[in-house]
């Protein structure tokens, strides 16, 4: 199969990973728009725009499903993309939403951007939900920045839950931090891989794009992909 995937960052790097461990014989397409980072402070305006643009490109590359691997464009447009593009697409969302549903958990807190916490869309989890905002995570992961002060600031906010979800899919690269912290956390991108159903072809081919190439980009693309790709710099033009 042909994957398209697609975030405003490395973030979604975190869910290729995961498809890539669980279908390693396929060809993917990712595209991370990194100049217009983050995406959790835009308008749902702006969001269809930049998601549109990113979707078309993907398209030209003959790709049979994309993955919006992305918590705010999932929160706030993934019904209005579904609507207007005729294939299938997946959010990263629902799937965990549906797992917390049928899961034992009974408080439950979500670490997630503003735009993904206004959707109210984690409000459709039948249990005790605490959602906290946590603007300045994104821009710090991406440029390699510390980042424990401000997440033990943005903890300190959550009362005791069972688990936490990491709403965002850049928020993996602190899982094992919050682990250590001894928190339970749910990562998007596993319960994600586990819903889906796909084929496997015959070798694996990864092929990255990015709005943006620097330094530090590279350094947590190899953080996060241990496998082979070529990475090619790509400037989408938005028109409002």
């Amino acid at each position: 199969m042909r994957i398209g995937v697609f975030d405003s960052g490395i973030g979604g790097l975190f869910v290729l990973k995961e498809l890539i461990n669980k279908y390693p014989n396929n060809t993917y397409y990712y595209f991370g728009d990194n100049i217009n980072i983050p995406y959790g402070t835009k308008s749902k305006y702006e969001l269809k725009i930049l998601s549109s643009k990113i979707i078309d490109f993907l398209i030209t590359k003959e790709v049979d499903i994309i993955v919006i691997a992305c918590g705010t464009i999932s929160s706030n447009i993934y019904l209005e993309l579904k609507e207007k593009y005729n294939l299938p697409i997946y959010d990263i969302i629902s799937p965990t939403i549906e797992y917390l549903n049928n899961s034992d958990y009974k408080a439950v807190g979500v670490l997630a951007t503003e735009m993904t916490i206004k959707s109210n869309i984690f409000n459709k989890i039948n249990k005790e939900i605490y959602q906290v905002p946590c603007p300045k995570l994104v821009n710090l992961i991406e440029n390699n920045l510390d980042y424990q002060t401000i997440l033990d600031e943005y903890l300190k906010k959550l009362p005791k839950v069972d688990v936490i979800v990491l709403g965002c899919t850049h928020y993996p690269f602190f899982e094992d931090y919050l682990n250590k912290l001894n928190y339970k956390t749910i990562n998007m991108g596993k319960i994600l891989c586990k819903k889906l159903n796909l084929e496997n072809n015959k070798e694996l081919k990864v092929r990255l794009y990015f709005s943006k190439i620097n330094h530090d980009l590279i350094i947590n693309i190899d953080k996060i992909i241990k496998c082979d790709y070529q990475l090619e710099e790509l400037c989408l033009n938005y028109q409002k």
